[in-house]
């Protein structure tokens, strides 16, 4: 199993969606990755070779931000917006959608499950 970027890559999948198991790297990225290391998208990943492993790791390491430091910097993105007292920081603060999305039916992913609330009776069903 190839190793890239602290990641253990699938072996039996190409190559292509391989590197997608890596943080930050989407099916765009990989496609540049190996058109920079001429490699061919559809190459097992189990097939490379030491020096093709090496050239992918290179080429990654000098034009993406990977896994820790990309998270990282996610993360310390989101606590700045909350530390200003911007609008997006105060809705990652209470858990709630940031991009605009409506609340008042839907939402459940960011809000979680429905709580039940003391003494209020749902409205009966027609």
């Amino acid at each position: 199993m190839p190793r890239i970027a602290g990641v253990d890559i699938p072996k039996q999948k190409p190559i292509g969606i391989a590197l997608t198991y890596i943080y930050g790297i989407g099916h765009h990225t990989a496609k540049n990755i190996l058109n920079e290391a001429e490699i061919e998208y559809t190459l097992r990943a189990g097939s490379l070779s030491d020096q093709d492993v090496a050239k992918i790791q290179n080429i990654i390491f000098k034009d993406c931000k990977v896994e820790g430091d990309l998270r990282k910097e996610i993360t310390m993105n989101i606590k700045r917006l909350m530390e200003v007292g911007a609008y997006r920081g105060l809705r990652h603060r209470r858990g709630l959608p940031v991009r605009g999305q409506r609340t008042h039916t839907n939402g459940r992913t960011r809000k979680g499950p429905r709580r039940a609330i003391a003494g209020k009776k749902m409205a009966p069903k027609k």
